[in-house]
């Protein structure tokens, strides 16, 4: 099966309550968790305490209102593997956000290590109440190290991204890495990885993007991470990537997430054909978007339509990137008195 055929099909399977298994073949899917099982004992133990908590507001001395963002899913949104706040995902990405909008913002982060795409209902439950104006999600490598159906993990997702655009939130969805980056895996187990996680990914941004959301291809990103880590595709929680590696991660998420803020310049509203970007259906654009990481995805209209022949149009873009912005230490406390908790919105 070809890849646009596979992406499609399991992007319907997750519709319509198909297992899915096909698309990599019984006995693929039978490798895969049987030497998963194996080197799973192998590991070692796990750490046990949490990454530093991002939570709390960032931009000191900018003005309001508040930008509001959520941080979901796994250990990579988590920031496990570094002691510092300042070294997060959470807190580059705020901090990021503050000096491009010029805005305080407010993070609260609600991702936790080992999170699958079940655990993202009880993550959006957390949510919904303060009402972010963007949620970050990365989630997907962790249902691949637990040998979860991907049907299973695409309708999970597609369901906490409709909830959260049915409230009135910006959703921007890091899809799952390729995991077939991490060399010190033998074959055959190396190409089943790269073929489920790339697979998941396209059918991830699919299913994100017909519900409202946008993705951002995270794909070979962490390539280098990967490699220095390898117990990553069997033990999530002990997965270790470096500082500079989250800063690798935070560079693809915020030139999309300010997109999603309505926070971009003039010159960057249109696609650029000169930078590959254009209108194509979307599942031959997730195919796409899976080779090329920091690939962005977010529906659109084509003569007023939202659909055509060969299904929903998207836009592909390939944002600019934005100089390094170092991370800080949150505020606990919103450092101006006149503004409140609950006053701090942004129309996006």
């Amino acid at each position: 099966m070809g890849k646009a055929g596979a992406a499609r099909k399991l992007a319907s399977a997750a519709a319509y309550g198909g297992g899915g298994l096909s698309l990599l073949g019984g006995s693929l899917y039978a490798v895969l968790t049987a030497e998963a099982r194996l080197a799973r004992k192998t590991i070692g133990e796990l750490r046990a305490d949490p990454p530093p908590d991002a939570t709390g507001w960032y931009g000191r001395g900018r003005p309001g209102p508040a930008i509001k963002v959520a941080l979901l899913g796994d250990s990579s949104a988590a920031g496990y593997g570094v002691d510092r706040v300042e070294d997060t995902p959470g807190s580059l990405l705020a901090s990021s956000i503050a000096e491009r909008a010029d805005r305080r913002v407010y993070l609260r982060e609600f991702a936790v290590v080992g999170a699958r795409s079940a655990d993202l209902a009880a993550q959006i439950d957390r949510t919904l109440p303060i009402e972010p104006d963007l949620a970050v999600i990365l989630i997907g490598a962790n249902d691949v190290t637990h040998q979860v159906l991907p049907s299973q993990s695409v309708r999970q997702l597609a369901e906490g991204v409709r909830r959260l655009r049915e409230a009135g939130v910006a959703v921007l969805v890091g899809t799952c890495p390729d995991l077939g980056t991490i060399k010190p895996i033998a074959p055959p187990l190396k190409q089943v990885a790269r073929a489920w996680s790339r697979r998941l990914a396209a059918a991830q941004t699919i299913a994100v993007v017909e519900q409202g959301g946008r993705t951002v291809s995270v794909g070979s990103i962490l390539g280098p991470e990967f490699d220095a880590a390898p117990a990553l595709l069997f033990g999530p929680d002990q997965f270790h990537p470096s500082a500079e590696g989250y800063r690798s991660l935070v560079a693809v998420l915020l030139p999309s997430s300010l997109a999603a803020l309505g926070v971009i310049a003039e010159d960057e509203v249109r696609p650029e054909a000169f930078r590959g970007e254009g209108i194509m259906p979307v599942v031959a654009a997730a195919i796409q978007a899976v080779r090329n990481p920091g690939t962005e995805l977010d529906g659109t209209e084509v003569a007023g339509a939202r659909r055509g022949v060969r299904g929903m149009w998207v836009e592909l873009r390939h944002r600019r990137r934005h100089p390094h912005t170092e991370g800080s230490a949150p505020d606990a406390e919103d450092p101006h008195d006149d503004v409140q908790a609950d006053d701090t919105s942004v129309q996006a």
